[in-house]
């Protein structure tokens, strides 16, 4: 569909920032996160109650005052080290698409065509462009908002806490608003800001093409009993289930490919909030993750959702503990996977409460994510109805694809 930029804005904090609160150090969790943004878009329905401009000045009002909150959004990085909180503000970006949402969302390249609905950037490496929003509206009366928020300042829990934070204040609910912990700094300490993070190495520039798999609600049971069957874990998880088939089926992919390999790795994304201790509050901002890595022979053989399971429950206390004390050899040990033939990666979005986003006029009817520049990633969300998973996946080109996609046919046989 065509797309018309109607207007571009600079969103300030609606109060300055205070002096005490001018410097946000960066953890070394942030300090280790690659120079790449996050991307959520969240697709509504028609609003009949409102008028655009009345939307947009709402949204532009409502972003203006949460980033008073949320101040480090408004501010630049600076060497890896720390964010100068200037003020300097985000990009509010509107659109116009011709065409209707519900034509958009049956598109056959709806993945690629989810991209014109966020700023995109030339370099998104770019550290002085923290935050950038687009909203976009549809003949229809359907709207877009997309958000794109740099990785070096939040994880997926903390882009999402403030984009609800964000739609509490726009629908007028400004008191349920829990406010962020900025203090992460202080459970990890920043390192010296010339270090370079392993995480940098997965970032690819290669050409890759991002393809969507959805498992209904039936679909995950049939998955979890197969799974369940190759396996001494005879009640695996969702996120477990999924994964191990995921993971299955990227290697028979790379074996199809020509890959040879003496082990087939994967990490998987862990949150440390619960997991630290003292445990850290949900609503600590930053980035709050590390990646569990497994492993399994080069045949592809083997019980993989016990190897998930072992990988994961292992990030516990002492395993934190040792990233503090030497967070360059745990990291790259885990880390190496990402650039490895045969590697493939997942990050769970499963029960982040991404429907709940209101606005003011109801709750989204899709919420996506375009754009992680990782090889072989998988990313794990919830269908709309809450009981399926989708599984958005970066693979080199579509006849890759094809190969993951004949285990998900195969199922469904």
């Amino acid at each position: 569909m065509e797309q018309t930029i109607m207007a571009s804005h600079t969103v300030k904090p609606s109060s300055p920032t205070p002096l005490a609160s001018k410097t946000h150090k960066l953890s070394f969790l942030d300090q280790m996160a690659p120079s790449l943004h996050i991307l959520l878009i969240f697709l509504y329905e028609r609003d009949q109650s409102k008028q655009q401009e009345e939307i947009s000045e709402r949204l532009k009002q409502s972003l203006s005052e949460i980033l008073t909150i949320f101040y480090p959004l408004a501010g630049a990085i600076r060497q890896n080290s720390y964010v100068d909180c200037n003020d300097s503000g985000a990009e509010f970006v509107e659109a116009r698409v011709h065409g209707r949402l519900a034509e958009f969302l049956q598109n056959p390249k709806f993945e690629d065509a989810l991209k014109k609905l966020v700023v995109m950037v030339e370099n998104d490496g770019d550290d002085d462009l923290i935050l950038s929003v687009k909203t976009s509206f549809f003949d229809c009366g359907g709207i877009a908002v997309g958000v794109r928020l740099s990785h070096k300042l939040a994880d997926g829990w903390s882009a999402l806490a403030f984009v609800d934070a964000w739609a509490a204040r726009c629908r007028g609910e400004g008191s349920r608003i829990i406010h962020p912990s900025f203090d992460v700094a202080l459970r990890f300490p920043p390192m010296n800001s010339s270090w370079r993070s392993p995480m940098s190495l997965a970032v690819t520039n290669e050409r890759f093409v991002t393809r969507r798999l959805v498992f209904e609600k039936e679909k995950v049971a049939k998955v979890r009993g197969l799974e369940a069957s190759r396996s001494e874990v005879k009640d695996p998880s969702r996120v477990e289930a999924v994964s191990a088939f995921l993971w299955r089926s990227f290697i028979g992919a790379h074996r199809r490919a020509g890959v040879e390999t003496a082990s087939f790795l994967t990490t998987h994304v862990v949150n440390l909030r619960p997991r630290a201790a003292p445990p850290l509050p949900d609503h600590a901002f930053g980035n709050c993750i590390t990646t569990a890595a497994a492993a399994v022979s080069g045949d592809g053989d083997g019980d993989l959702v016990s190897r998930l399971r072992a990988a994961i429950r292992g990030v516990d206390e002492d395993y934190i503990d040792r990233v503090v004390e030497n967070v360059r050899s745990v990291d790259e040990g885990d880390n190496s996977s990402l650039v490895k033939p045969g590697h493939c990666g997942f990050t769970s979005w499963l029960r982040f409460p991404v429907y709940e986003v209101d606005f003011g006029w109801g709750k989204p009817a899709r919420v996506c994510t375009v754009g992680m520049p990782f090889m072989n990633l998988v990313f794990l969300m919830d269908t709309p109805s809450g009981d399926g998973i989708e599984a958005w996946i970066n693979v080199p080109d579509d006849h890759f694809f094809r190969f993951i996609q004949s285990d998900y046919d195969e199922l469904l046989a």
